[in-house]
């Protein structure tokens, strides 16, 4: 074999092999895509909103799969899989932005009727046990003629609807203001802490690394 036909061999297993890459770099991000779409999906906390379950700064993974597979564009359903539960916490997209996504822990169901007395949160007539992760930082009760952060309701949760709270009661936002959230926008429901960083002090929170949702 002569020098130039050398030269052509190794040239087509050099362009063979970066072929192999490309295709295995594809195939990659397209299982990476898929994943994140329809399985799992990473998020960040920025807000005190879920105080004391979730901290400004961690790093949490969502199970997207869980509540079933939608269709990323119109968000209907095409696989069935399961239904939020009274409990779990939860990440939606915002009803008044659609851009942005939420954090908040389920409290009605469809059907269920909602009342908050003087802090409580009443479902169906009886009184709802927070986890003991949820707190209230402010002893001042507000009336409901005012705002509906302390008193409002009773209210009865649509159909196809989410009543939700933030565990960190007196500074969330949630339904008591802007009302419900379609359970066709729920994308996950949140399970695992796997990285958090304190911003303040500069430094991870270590004993938050691998810690459930609950």
């Amino acid at each position: 074999m002569n020098k130039s036909s050398t030269n052509i061999v190794t040239q087509r297993t050099w362009q063979s092999v970066a072929w192999e890459y490309l295709q295995a770099i594809a195939i990659a991000l397209i299982l990476a895509l898929v994943i994140r779409t329809f399985v799992v999906q990473a998020f960040k906390i920025p807000s005190g909103s879920m105080i004391k379950t979730l901290l400004i700064g961690d790093h949490i993974l969502v199970n997207k799969f869980i509540y079933g597979v939608r269709n990323p564009i119109n968000r209907h359903l095409w696989i069935k899989v399961s239904k939020p539960k009274r409990g779990d916490v939860i990440v939606f997209i915002y009803p008044l932005d659609r851009k942005k996504d939420f954090i908040k822990r389920v409290i009605g169901l469809p059907g269920d009727t909602i009342e908050i007395r003087n802090k409580k949160v009443f479902v169906n007539g009886k009184l709802f046990h927070d986890p003991p992760t949820v707190q209230h930082t402010d002893p001042n009760i507000i009336p409901g003629t005012i705002q509906p952060r302390d008193n409002m309701g009773p209210v009865t949760v649509p159909k196809g609807h989410l009543f939700v709270m933030g565990d960190n009661r007196d500074q969330s936002y949630d339904s008591r203001f802007w009302g419900f959230v379609p359970i066709k926008d729920v994308k996950g429901k949140a399970f695992m802490i796997y990285w958090s960083w304190d911003s303040r002090h500069f430094r991870p929170r270590l004993g938050r690394t691998g810690q459930l949702i609950r």
